[in-house]
This record gives C-alpha cells, sequence and structure tokens, in this order.
C-alpha cells in the first residue's frame, strides 16, 4: 500500500505541530532581575541550617542555594524535618519573600520568611555546611 503525497505532507505537518507543542509546553528555568538564577520549591532535596539566621537547601543533584531568615528560626537549626512554601504565586522561589519555611516546634508550626536566596556553588555550600556540623 502507497501513501500519497497529501497525506504525507500532513504526517509531516503534525509531526512538526506535535514538536511544536512539546517546546511550548517546556517551562525553562525563571530568571530573577539582575541574573540570579531561581528554583522550583518541589526540587529542593535537602536542607542544612547554618545557625538559626540561614539555611542552605540542595536543589535537584548538584545546586546549592543558602536562604537567610528574617530575624531568627530558633528551631531549624535542631529540626529533622522542615516544609519549604513557595509565597509567590508559584512554585518557583527567586528571591527573598518568594518563599517560607514552616518549622515544627514545641509551641506549634513556626512560619520564617525567606528575606534573601544566594546561589552557591558546590564547594562553597559543602564547605559551609561542614563549618557548621
Amino acid at each position: 500500500m502507497e501513501i500519497g503525497i497529501a497525506t504525507k505532507l500532513s504526517l509531516a505537518g503534525l509531526a512538526a505541530l506535535v514538536v511544536a507543542g512539546c517546546s511550548a509546553n517546556a517551562q525553562p528555568r525563571p530568571q530573577a532581575s539582575g541574573g540570579r538564577q531561581c528554583f522550583n520549591a518541589r526540587s529542593v532535596n535537602s536542607f542544612h541550617a547554618v545557625g538559626d539566621e540561614s539555611v542552605i537547601i540542595t536543589v535537584g543533584v548538584n545546586r546549592y542555594y543558602q536562604l537567610d531568615i528574617v530575624g531568627t528560626c530558633p528551631e531549624i537549626d535542631w529540626s529533622l524535618r522542615v516544609a519549604l512554601r513557595s509565597t509567590s504565586g508559584s512554585s518557583w522561589v527567586c528571591e527573598g519573600l518568594d518563599a517560607e519555611f514552616l518549622v515544627p516546634s514545641p509551641s506549634g508550626l513556626e512560619r520564617c520568611p525567606v528575606v534573601g536566596v544566594h546561589p552557591l556553588t558546590p564547594e562553597v555550600a559543602k564547605a559551609a555546611m561542614a563549618r557548621h556540623r
């Protein structure tokens, strides 16, 4: 059975639409103003408190960020589990006030707003975490 030229063109056009649709649905990582990198709060794998005023998080396999907390969050240094909740209306965190930590404490759930987001190299992040063990 031979396929006609019109059918071949229709199939080629359909393939082009499928490829275009896939690339249109891809969600590139947004960049904040000033060229800072953003991350998806759902992609955070681990956290390491470096005192009660900042936390280093691991995003994906090998991306690190230091998140500064407004004031202090005394229980974050002792907690085994925390949640990072985006407050920006999407799951992307690009800058301070885009997220908050939810930390269990003896008096209930403690909310610790993030006021600074700083990408770190793996070497700097690992050194900082080693200093705060």
